[in-house]
C-alpha cells in the first residue's frame, strides 16, 4: 500500500493563493470606485477648499496605489531564493578539497571555527541548506532565509523578496487606513439615505458600505502585522526564527538595528521606500543574496 505524503497536500494552498490575489484586485477596484469614482471625484468640480481637499485625497490615493501594486507584482514574480545545486558553504568546500571534511548525509556539519551557523542536510531537496534556510511544503523546496509562505501573493516570502513584502504591507495599511477616513463621512451618510430611500442608488449605496467595511478591515487586521513585522526587522529576525531567538540569551544575527534594517532594505537611502535594491548593495551585502549572513563579533568565537 502506498503511503501518502501528507506535505504534497500543502501544494494545494497555491490554488488558494490564485484565489486571493483575484480577491486583492477586486479589493482595489471597490475602493477605486468608492473613493474616486463616487465620493471625491465628483468634489473637484465643487470649487474652493473642497476641490483643493479632493484633489489631494485623490492624489495621495493613486500615488499609494501605484506603490502597492508595484511591490504586490515584485512580491509576486521575484524569487525569494532557491539553493544551488549541491550547494556547500565557501569554508566547507575547501575543507573538502583538502580532503579535512565532507558532507554529511543527514546531521548538522562541525566548521572550523569560522562563527558560522552550521549546515544541515535537507532530505527532502537532497541538497545542503544554507544557514536560516527552510524547507517550504507548499512550494516544495528549500527557500532561503525564509519567513513563511503567502497565500495572498503565491509565493514565499524570503531573502530576496523579503523588502518588497514588508513595502506591500505597508503601502496596503496606508491605503486602507486612509480610505477608510475619507469614506467614513460617506458612511455615515448612508445610514440616512438608506433610511429615508434618498440620494445615491441602491448599487452606490452598497459599494460605498461594502468599500468601507473591508478597508477598515484590513486597516486593523494590517496594523498588527506591520507591527510584528517591524519587530522582525530591528532584530533581523525572521518567523520562523522566532522560537530559535527566544531559547538564546544573545540572537548572533542581531547587529544592531541599523544593520538589521540594511540586512533587508540595504544602504542606499533613496531606495528604501521603493522595490528595487541597488547593484552595489547586492554584491556588498552577503544578506541581500541569502547564501551567508553576518554574525555579532562577540558570538564568532
Amino acid at each position: 500500500m502506498e503511503v501518502i505524503n501528507p506535505f504534497k497536500l500543502c501544494s494545494g494552498l497555491k490554488f488558494l493563493g490564485y484565489f486571493m490575489i483575484v480577491l486583492v484586485f477586486a479589493i482595489i477596484a471597490v475602493s477605486y470606485d468608492a473613493v474616486v469614482v463616487l465620493t471625491w471625484g465628483p468634489k473637484l468640480l465643487v470649487g474652493g477648499f473642497d476641490s483643493f481637499l479632493a484633489f489631494s485625497i485623490i492624489i495621495l490615493f493613486h500615488v499609494l496605489l501605484l506603490l502597492l501594486s508595484w511591490s504586490y507584482v515584485m512580491v509576486l514574480l521575484e524569487d525569494p531564493g532557491s539553493v544551488p545545486d549541491n550547494w556547500t558553504l565557501a569554508s566547507e568546500a575547501e575543507n573538502m578539497e583538502a580532503g579535512s571534511s565532507s558532507l554529511p548525509e543527514q546531521a548538522p556539519m562541525d566548521l572550523d571555527g569560522a562563527g558560522r551557523r552550521p549546515t544541515t542536510y535537507c532530505r527532502r531537496c537532497q541538497n545542503g541548506k544554507p544557514p536560516r534556510c527552510h524547507h517550504c511544503s507548499v512550494c516544495q523546496r528549500c527557500v532561503l532565509k525564509m519567513d513563511h509562505h503567502c497565500i495572498w501573493v503565491v509565493n514565499c516570502v524570503g531573502a530576496r523578496n523579503y523588502k518588497f513584502f514588508l513595502l506591500f504591507l505597508l503601502y496596503t495599511f496606508l491605503e486602507t487606513t486612509m480610505d477608510t477616513l475619507v469614506l467614513l463621512p460617506s458612511f455615515i451618510k448612508f445610514f440616512d439615505e438608506a433610511k429615508s430611500h434618498t440620494g445615491s442608488s441602491p448599487a452606490n449605496l452598497v459599494i460605498l458600505f461594502l468599500a468601507f467595511v473591508l478597508n477598515l478591515a484590513f486597516a486593523l487586521s494590517l496594523l498588527c502585522f506591520v507591527v510584528m513585522h517591524a519587530s522582525l526587522l530591528m532584530s533581523n529576525t525572521t518567523s520562523v526564527e522566532v522560537h530559535e531567538k527566544r531559547r538564546a540569551s544573545q540572537w548572533k544575527y542581531d547587529l544592531g538595528k541599523k544593520k538589521n534594517f540594511e540586512q533587508v532594505f540595504g544602504t542606499k537611502a533613496a531606495l528604501w521606500l521603493f522595490p528595487l535594491f541597488s547593484k552595489e548593495d547586492l554584491e556588498k551585502i552577503p544578506a541581500l543574496r541569502g547564501l551567508e549572513f553576518p554574525t555579532r563579533s562577540d558570538m564568532e568565537a
